[in-house]
Formats: C-alpha cells, sequence, structure tokens
C-alpha cells in the first residue's frame, strides 16, 4: 500500500471510529458545552488579536455594540442609588411624622419615576444591543463560512485525503458556530458583567468603604470553589463522553453486524456488554450532574452569607451613624446586582475559551497551503485527447517515492488499460493527469501542452469520469444528468441518457426526467445509478474517458448494459479503463502493467500473455482453477 492510500485509510478508520460519539448531552440535561470535553486554543491571544482584525469590517458596529451594552449595565447599577433618597426620606419623615408633607409634594413619585425610566432605558439599550451584536455577528460568520469555502476550493487534493469529511464540516459549521455565539452572546455579557462589576464597587465604595471590601472579597471564594468544582465536573463529563462513544460504538457494531450477531449465538454477550457499559455510563452520569448541580446551589450560598454580612454590618454602621439606612439598602441591592454576574463568569469564561479555540481552529483552515496560482484560459475546443507521459516522477512524502521514471505515449481514439497490484499507482497516474496531485518531475502533455501551463478548469474540461462509487445529489435525474453541461436542452439530455441504455427506465419513473432523487439516490438502483453518470459523461463530450472499475458494484445483468453505454460513451474518445478484473480489458488495444509506481510491461493481451511476464501471472492468478477462459458477449467486453 503507497503512502497515499495509507492516509486515506487511516482517516477512514478515525471517520469510522468516531461515529458513535455523538453529542448527547441533551438527553442527560446538560448544554453540550459543559459535556464536550473543550480543548483550549495554543495560542489565546494570538487568536484573539487575529479575531479583532477579522472584524475590521464590523468594527463600528462592534463600538457601538460596547457603547450600548456598557451604557445599559450602568442605567441599571445607577438605580439603588436614587432609591436610596426615597428610602431615606422616609425613614425622616417617619422619624419627625412628616408623612403627609413627603406624600404632597409628590417626591416619592419624581425619584420612582426616574428609577423606573432607569430601568426602561436599560431594558431598551440591551435589547438595541443585543440586535446590533446579531447582525454583526451573522455578517463576520457569514464572510467566516464564505472564506472557508473559498479555501477548501484551493486546497490540494492531499488535504481531503489526510482529513477526514467530519473533521472539515465541524470546522464549517460547529467551530463557526461557537463562534458566532461569542460574537452574539459573550462580548454583550463580558461588557455587563465588566461594567455592572466596576459601577457596583465604585457605587458602593462612595457610600460606605467597608461594605465595599466585604462584597469585594467574596469574589476571590467564589472563584476558587467555583473553579474547582467545574474542574472536578469536567473530568467527570469528560469520562461520561467517552463511555457515551463506546456505547454507541457498541450499538452501531452490534446492529451493522446483527445477522452474524444471530447467526453465531453471540446475543447473550452483546446484552452483557452493553450492560455493563449502560452502568458505567450511568454511574458516571451521575456524579458528572452532582458537580454540574452542586455549582450554582455553592454559589448562592456564598452570596447569601455575603448579603447577610452587608445587613448586619450595615445594621452596626447605621446604629453608630456612619451611614444611613438608605445606604443599607442600596449596598444590599448592589450585592445582588453584584453576585448576578460573578456566577456567569465560569460558564462565559468555558464559552469564549472554547469559542477561541475554535476561531483558532479555522484561521488554521485558512493558513493551508494553496494549489498553485492558474494560468491564463486558453482554447481546449480542438485537442484530440494525445497525451504524453515524459520521465515523469512523482511521491506523496519525500522518501517514499512512487513513480520514479514514467514515459508513456498515448495516441488521440486510443483504448488504455491500466492493470497492476494494489497499491501500483493506477489511479495515483490518472489523478496527475487531471492535476490533482503536482508531479515532482518531468512533464505529462496533452496534445503537446504541458497541463502545468494550463489552466486546470480548461485541462479538466477534457476529461469524463465514471467511477465504481457513484455520486449522484439531491435534484432532478435531467439535472443530475446535466451537471457536466449546464447548457443542455432536454433534447440533448434525452439524447444522453439513451446513448447510455438509461431512457427506457428513466421513462417507466412516476415523473420522468423530472423525478426527484433522494439525497444519496436510494429511490433508483446502482446499476441505474451507474447509467446515469455515464449519461452525464456522454453529455459532457469530452476528449478524454477515465473508467475505473465502473462495472464492479454491479448485477451481471445490468453490468452488459453498462457495458454497453461504457462503449458507446468511449467511441472516438481516449480512453484510460483502471480494471482489477483483467478478463474486462482483454481486447483492450493497449494494457499498461503498473507495479511499485512504474509501467513494468506495456502491449496488448496476446503478447503480454506470449511474453510470460507479470501481466501473465497475474491474469493466471484471477482464473486459475478455471477450465477455459471467459468468452465474450456481444457487447464487445468479456463475460467473467
Amino acid at each position: 500500500m503507497n503512502e497515499n492510500e495509507e492516509v486515506v485509510v487511516k482517516a477512514e478508520q478515525e471517520r469510522t471510529s468516531s461515529v458513535g460519539k455523538m453529542d448527547m448531552s441533551g438527553a442527560f440535561g446538560a448544554s453540550s458545552i459543559n459535556v464536550e470535553k473543550v480543548k483550549g486554543a495554543e495560542n489565546f491571544g494570538k487568536t484573539v488579536v487575529r479575531l479583532i482584525k477579522y472584524m475590521r469590517p464590523e468594527m463600528l458596529a462592534l463600538i457601538v455594540m460596547i457603547l450600548l451594552s456598557a451604557l445599559g449595565a450602568w442605567f441599571a447599577v445607577w438605580v439603588p442609588d436614587i432609591l436610596k433618597k426615597v428610602t431615606n426620606a422616609m425613614v425622616d419623615s417617619i422619624q419627625y411624622f412628616k408623612t403627609d408633607t413627603l406624600l404632597n409634594d409628590g417626591y416619592i413619585a419624581r425619584v420612582c419615576l426616574i428609577a423606573a425610566g432607569l430601568y426602561c432605558l436599560n431594558a431598551v439599550f440591551q435589547f438595541v444591543s443585543g440586535l446590533v451584536a446579531a447582525s454583526m455577528a451573522q455578517h463576520v460568520v457569514r464572510r467566516m463560512r464564505y472564506d472557508i469555502k473559498i479555501k477548501l476550493d484551493k486546497v490540494p487534493i492531499s488535504y481531503y485525503d489526510a482529513t477526514t469529511t467530519g473533521e472539515i464540516l465541524s470546522r464549517l459549521t460547529n467551530d463557526v458556530e461557537l463562534v458566532s455565539v461569542t460574537l452574539q452572546d459573550s462580548i454583550n455579557q463580558v461588557i455587563t458583567v465588566v461594567t455592572t462589576v466596576s459601577g457596583v464597587i465604585f457605587m458602593m465604595a462612595r457610600l460606605d468603604w467597608l461594605m465595599a471590601i466585604v462584597t469585594i472579597c467574596s469574589v476571590p471564594i467564589l472563584l476558587v470553589v467555583s473553579s474547582l468544582v467545574i474542574k472536578k465536573s469536567q473530568k467527570e463529563f469528560a469520562r461520561q463522553q467517552q463511555l457515551i462513544g463506546k456505547l454507541n460504538g457498541h450499538i452501531e457494531e452490534m446492529y451493522a453486524g446483527h445477522r452474524v450477531v444471530l447467526l453465531y449465538n453471540h446475543q447473550e454477550d452483546s446484552i452483557k456488554e452493553f450492560e455493563i457499559l449502560n452502568k458505567q455510563l450511568l454511574k458516571a452520569t451521575r456524579k458528572a450532574q452532582f458537580l454540574a448541580g452542586i455549582i450554582l446551589p455553592l454559589i448562592k450560598l456564598i452570596n447569601n452569607i455575603t448579603y447577610v454580612s452587608i445587613c448586619v454590618l450595615g445594621g452596626y454602621r447605621a446604629g453608630l451613624g456612619l451611614i444611613s439606612i438608605g445606604d443599607i439598602q442600596a449596598c444590599i441591592q448592589y450585592t445582588k446586582q453584584f453576585a448576578q454576574p460573578v456566577e456567569n463568569i465560569s460558564n462565559i469564561a468555558s464559552t469564549i475559551q472554547s469559542s477561541i479555540a475554535s476561531a483558532e481552529r479555522v484561521f488554521k483552515m485558512f493558513d493551508l497551503a494553496e494549489q498553485d496560482q492558474e494560468t491564463e484560459r486558453c482554447d481546449v475546443s480542438n485537442f484530440t485527447g494525445e497525451v504524453d507521459f515524459k520521465h515523469v516522477a512523482f511521491s506523496y512524502t519525500e522518501d517514499k517515492p512512487l513513480i520514479t521514471d514514467m514515459n508513456l505515449h498515448v495516441n488521440a481514439c486510443d483504448s488504455i488499460a491500466i492493470v497492476g497490484p494494489t497499491g501500483a499507482g493506477k489511479t495515483t497516474l490518472v489523478n496527475l493527469l487531471m492535476r490533482f496531485y503536482e508531479i515532482n518531475k518531468g512533464q505529462i502533455l496533452i496534445d503537446g501542452h504541458d497541463i502545468r501551463a494550463m489552466h486546470r478548469d480548461d485541462l479538466r474540461s477534457l476529461f469524463g469520469m465514471v467511477l465504481q462509487e457513484t455520486w449522484l445529489y439531491k435534484g432532478t435525474v435531467a439535472e443530475n444528468i446535466a451537471y457536466g453541461n449546464e447548457f443542455a436542452t432536454r433534447e440533448e439530455i434525452i439524447a444522453a441518457a439513451k446513448k447510455a441504455h438509461a431512457h427506457e427506465f428513466i421513462e417507466s419513473m412516476e415523473h420522468g426526467y423530472d423525478t426527484v432523487l433522494n439525497d444519496d439516490a436510494s429511490n433508483i438502483s446502482q446499476g441505474q445509478k451507474q447509467l446515469l453518470t455515464i449519461a452525464r459523461a456522454i453529455l459532457a463530450d469530452p476528449k478524454i474517458i477515465i473508467l475505473d472499475e465502473a462495472t464492479s458494484s454491479v448485477d451481471t445483468r445490468t453490468e452488459k448494459y453498462v457495458q454497453s453505454a461504457m462503449l458507446a460513451m468511449m467511441e472516438g474518445k481516449t480512453s484510460f479503463v483502471i480494471a482489477h478484473r483483467l478478463s474486462t480489458i482483454k481486447h483492450a488495444e493497449v494494457i499498461l502493467v503498473m507495479n511499485h509506481g512504474d509501467v513494468v510491461e506495456q502491449g496488448n493481451h496476446e503478447f503480454l500473455m506470449a511474453k510470460g511476464g507479470f501481466y501473465r501471472d497475474l491474469y493466471l492468478s484471477q482464473f486459475q482453477g478455471q477450465k477455459e477462459e471467459p468468452q465474450s458477449d456481444s457487447t464487445g467486453f468479456i463475460q467473467t
């Protein structure tokens, strides 16, 4: 197995092993951020600076949001200082029997109206700040998604070989969404917390410095207690998530191979293992939920102790005549205001940490190496499909060369079969031909033009591909056929379908060419999928056709239709046929035999068999024990 295939296999194994690791936090009544084992940013400060720079087009909105949020929080901080005047006035009026005078001059009403107005302003400013934050966040993440998409279109194919699809989707969805959460909610919360805490400390210090010190002293106690519990709970949540992954993996494995489990009577063993994992998960979930549930009561307990301390200390100092009853009332209100944002600090910090780590992962995508810059467009309409490999060398990694010195000439309209053992470099050859990878040395020429001097779009417009794994998207049959030629008319689409032997089954469908295929085209058979991809290639009318074991996943009856359609498609085209079943390419004009990245033999079937070399060994190994060689059918392909 070559280096690239090892990378692909490893990536596929990672993707498969991650299937069971779903986020089931909602089922256990916990937030996903708490349950997920959050990995912090490798360079927090640098990522924050880069995120701020990335937000430069939205900087005005950010400044407006910060000002609105800070002013809104300050209005709420101001209210207790105003209401204390009402309390002091009422105490004085009761003490000096002036209740009627106080009520009649409307003093209390005016102060209460001012306080209500400030609370209304607080609500309005916070609401508008939230709207500005939401708009700013959506503009930023929209641009971020767009930049990721543009980057993904420019990175080399090797990136996709080494990176799982799930990881790419995670960057484009989960990570971008976490950044959005920070921009939309967390920044607002941070500004509110900072303004509220600093404002409360300032106002309390104006009222009584001793009570301000008591309130401030509660902060380190809150932080120490919450951090200790949170640190322990994160470990338990991580263990819970690990067990969820194991349990889901076991369930998926057992039901994916349910028939085998039943055949060998392993139901009892499966149930026992499930019960063990289930009990472990139950135990871990109890611990995690207990620790998560104890944080808020502990914080409230500390806040209530602070609240009582303020009441006792305030009453004592009021008795000494150092402060008024209104000052005590204001300090109590400030204590309540102070406690609420402090309770949210740990959650805000966790969210910001997760978001900055997500932003860092997104920025790493932005920094990925791109393909070489495109050259100017050229006219390829007169190309015939003549291909030359001249002293081509290529390796996926520097220490493991794959192709060392390949020389090959293919005439226009020739049919070339490529055979060889797994890892010989068959698929690599066509990948190099379409510039999915760049060669290290040598030249690849099409009609005498070096492909590195051609725009990739122009180069790839020369090719049509039919692979073993078909790809169709959710859309009508006609749209899928026209995917390679968006300007095709309905008549041209039907003509291509007829040539691909697909017209008959398409017409038998309920809506014909307007039938909508599912996401995975599960409403048609595998053979029908293959015929549609052939029709797509025929409609694109490429100069060069590439077939990669296109009939291996269909039944024998359908294979004849597919083979006949491929013959029609290959007529008058240069074609490269990658084959594992050597019987299917017996009558190819030229057979390239590859091993360890190089063409070791070349010629037609009879010549190679007579030569008695590597090809003959491969061929005989596939038909060892058969009494006679397969016979060809009316399609021109060989029956197996």
